[in-house]
């Protein structure tokens, strides 16, 4: 199924985040409105405290709509995508079907926060680690800006690669969800040369789509009001306002099904190298965190698979995955990284990864 086709067959979730953003648009308008006419009353001074203070209310209530609705809604999405990937058709009632598998993978909206925080961080550490391979080509005259601008679009779309392995934790559905997650960072590292042509591709089709929903929004905005002679001020706000919502709702939804259908079209085929969760614990803490929380959920199946474990449904097995050999008399191995103690004939480190 093509990220078109994702997108029109999942647009139930793109109309419950517009209703969201209205929501948020309906009590910014309210707010603003009183907050201009306290101001009124103590003259322009009070007019910029007041309209300070509300830009501070508005991210408080968005921030706390968000948590309490909006991760549902992007989880259900998440998680609807990523079951279109597996099965290549939609749930018939996708928004039920997403708010049980987020119920059922996350129990409660703490854990998925704690999941989707720790996945963030990593990816941000990672592509920070990836970012700075570009260095090396300083000594071309102009390469540093050109560099630099090239990294803040791909940075863009690639904010989303966090959405990208919260769906591979409903892919892996016989896995916990902090070591699905680990997985879905390791799939993402070995896998950031095609994720990163994706995400430049994406980028293309974003920046035209930005003018365009821009120049559709404020230039009927800034007409109105300038027939009706009402503030261009206001004008201004109510316009960032939709154009804010419109991209939350219907931008951030098309970058997130382009890049986890680039994600999830490589995701299953890829074996994972699992020397990469040591390097990776040593690049960032926030994967470490991951990681070692997927190994307390799972603890008779670490995140290194032996051998002779069966592989899981549409997923590739490491083709020589390390085994652990039970040696009587044999010693312990104690990793070099982080000094664990690990059984006879281990090939990688049970706590950190780290190869032995």
């Amino acid at each position: 199924m093509t990220a078109k086709q994702l997108f029109s067959k999942t647009m139930p979730f793109v109309w419950a985040k517009l209703a969201l953003g209205g929501i948020a648009v309906a009590i910014g308008a309210v707010l603003l409105a009183i907050m201009m006419l306290l101001g009124w009353l103590f003259g322009d001074w009070g007019l910029v405290i007041m309209f300070i203070l509300w830009l501070l209310l508005m991210k408080g209530a968005w921030r706390l709509l968000m948590q309490y609705a909006g991760y549902l809604v992007k989880a259900g999405h998440i998680a609807v995508i990523a079951e279109a990937c597996y099965t290549g058709q939609v749930p018939p009632d996708q928004v039920a079907y997403g708010k049980a598998r987020v119920t059922e993978r996350f129990a409660t909206s703490s854990i998925y926060f704690a999941v989707d925080k720790l996945v963030s961080a990593a990816i941000k550490q990672i592509q920070n680690k990836i970012g700075k391979l570009g260095d090396k080509l300083d000594f071309i005259p102009g390469m540093e800006a050109a560099a630099g601008a090239a990294q803040f679009f791909v940075s863009i779309a690639l904010g989303y690669i966090d959405e990208c392995c919260l769906g591979w934790t409903f892919y892996k559905k016989e896995q916990g969800a902090f070591k699905s997650a680990a997985d879905g960072v390791v799939i993402y590292a070995q896998n950031w040369k095609p994720l990163l042509k994706g995400a430049g591709m994406t980028m293309l089709k974003v920046i035209l789509l930005t003018v365009v929903i821009a120049l559709a929004i404020f230039v009927p905005v800034g007409i109105l009001f300038k027939i009706l002679s009402w503030s261009p001020l206001a004008a201004f706000l109510l316009a960032c306002l939709i154009a804010w919502v419109v991209k939350f709702a219907v931008m951030d939804s098309y970058i997130m099904i382009q890049m986890m259908a680039v994600y999830m079209g490589v995701a299953p085929q890829t074996t994972l190298s699992f020397d990469l969760y040591g390097n990776l614990c040593k690049i960032s803490s926030s994967f470490k965190e991951l990681f070692q929380k997927g190994q307390a959920e799972t603890p008779a199946q670490p995140a290194y698979a032996t051998a002779n474990a069966a592989p899981s449904a549409g997923y590739a097995a490491p083709a020589a995955a390390p085994t652990i050999q039970q040696t009587a008399g044999a010693k312990p191995v104690f990793c070099g990284q982080c000094g664990a103690k690990n059984e006879p004939g281990t090939k990688f480190c049970g706590s950190c990864g780290a190869k032995l």
